[in-house]
């Protein structure tokens, strides 16, 4: 059996193009639970996630928070989603009405960059307008996002349109370049609005 990490690279290796990647609506709290099976099944899986310090009366530790809670990302053939179903935790395919609608291959990978990019990187709320950009140095060279302002910081936002929801990191001002156009949908919602 393929390993997660075998997955994408013996696709490559044999000429065969990866499935696309899935959303997968899951019980609450049962995103370790599900990534484990989904795993020990073959399927490559992507539950990102990010540190907080949680403080007890005692002490402080610092725990793993998924990125979208209740959600994960999967690759797989559409036509043969029984395995997927079955794993424990798996309430549903995110699609409209009974038809699952993939995730573009780079939104994923911009959230992978992101949270392998070792900074500091949290759940932002969903936007839609606001300044894209492309950085241009550091872990995060060659992502593409929107521009944000956070209690006087700047910040990358990446999202997934279809779950919208997004993801933020901190980045160095002097490291991005404004873009006209970007990937993604940016929609017609003004961001000075949330």
């Amino acid at each position: 059996m393929l390993s997660a990490q075998d997955l994408p690279i013996a696709s490559f290796e044999t000429g065969i193009e990866p499935h696309p990647w899935f959303a997968l609506r899951v019980r609450s709290n049962y995103e370790r639970v599900t990534v484990t099976h989904l795993r020990e099944r073959g399927y490559e899986q992507f539950a990102p996630s990010y540190k907080i310090e949680k403080r007890w009366s005692d002490r402080t530790k610092q725990i793993d928070q998924f990125l979208f809670p209740g959600y994960l990302f999967c690759r797989f053939d559409p036509n043969d989603r029984l395995p997927i179903l079955t794993a424990p935790g798996v309430v549903d395919v995110v699609g409209f009405g009974k038809t699952p609608e993939r995730i573009p291959d780079s939104e994923v990978e911009r959230v992978r960059r992101m949270v392998e990019s070792g900074l500091l990187v949290t759940p932002y709320p969903y936007v839609q307008v606001g300044q894209p950009v492309l950085i241009e140095r550091g872990p995060l060279s060659g992502v593409e996002g929107i521009l944000v302002e956070v209690k006087g910081k700047v910040r990358l936002v990446v999202s997934v349109n279809l779950l919208r929801r997004s993801v933020s990191a901190e980045v160095d001002r002097d490291s991005i370049r404004p873009i006209q156009t970007l990937s993604i949908d940016l929609g017609r919602s003004d961001l000075g609005r949330r």
